[in-house]
């Protein structure tokens, strides 16, 4: 589909992007999401946008995930490529994003201006 084309066209975008430094910094940002050992045999920008679809944090109508990481990892050019495309392209504004995918991410309440709860 035209949607999904898109889609992997930013991918490949922000992949060309990412270089293996930069990897690095990325796999360790999500690592305490992804509790798994394949995150040490990502190789490339791809594979790690794969490993992400694999573990349902990324998705075509679902961003919010990599903004976090970008975020964190100071990468406010690849966020600011993630969020045109989810502005223009998925046509979801700040607002509606705030209220339905960042709740479902603990570490994204800050966003909001909420503390979450303390940890077990």
């Amino acid at each position: 589909s035209p949607a999904m084309a898109e889609y992997r066209s930013l991918l490949e975008e922000l992949a060309q992007n990412i270089t293996a430094e930069d990897l690095e910094q990325l796999k360790s940002a999500c690592r305490e999401d992804i509790p798994s050992g394949e995150g040490d045999a990502i190789a490339t920008g791809h594979h790690w946008f794969a490993f992400l679809e694999r573990h349902s944090k990324l998705d075509r109508d679902n961003l919010s995930y990599i903004e976090h990481i970008f975020e964190i990892s100071r990468r406010p050019d690849l966020l600011t490529k993630v969020v045109q495309y989810r502005t223009q392209v998925l046509k979801i504004s700040e607002e509606d994003e705030v209220d339905t995918k960042l709740t479902r991410i603990p570490s994204a309440k800050k966003y909001k201006g909420e503390t979450p709860p303390p940890p077990e």
